[in-house]
């Protein structure tokens, strides 16, 4: 069961770090910012529900031999339902309204919350590696 793990946390991460650091600052330097702006804002849920599936997936499948892994993708699963459902939505009223104090709060915290998941995709790899 550690190399299905393995094999699904290496997915997670790969498809985390590709969408934060290839595709989305791909779009802002291919399309004018009023272009992708929006099409950024459609594809995130689906970026989210990659995540949330993927780890919930990940986690599943942990449990039958490593705890540590379990819980870390389940930490993952769950803060990825905070940051679609409550963080994603209040971005997008932030850019709505103008409030750019506000977004650059919110998309500070989801940055953070993307990189921490990264880092701890990437520490299971390592550690399922090993």
């Amino acid at each position: 069961m550690d190399a299905i793990t393995l094999l699904v946390v290496a997915l997670l991460f790969g498809g985390m770090v590709l969408y934060s650091f290839g595709f989305a600052p791909f779009l802002f330097s291919a399309l004018p910012a009023d272009t992708a702006g929006p099409v950024i804002r459609r594809a995130f849920p689906h970026f989210y529900l990659f995540v949330l599936t993927t780890s919930t997936v990940g986690a599943a499948v942990a449990l039958a031999g490593d705890a540590v892994a379990a819980a870390v993708l389940g930490l993952i699963a769950i803060t990825t339902v905070y940051a679609r459902q409550v963080l994603m939505p209040a971005i997008n009223r932030a850019t709505d309204s103008g409030e750019k104090r506000r977004f650059a709060a919110l998309h500070g915290a989801s940055v953070v919350i993307t990189l921490i998941h990264i880092a701890a995709a990437g520490y299971l790899i390592v550690r399922l590696g090993a």
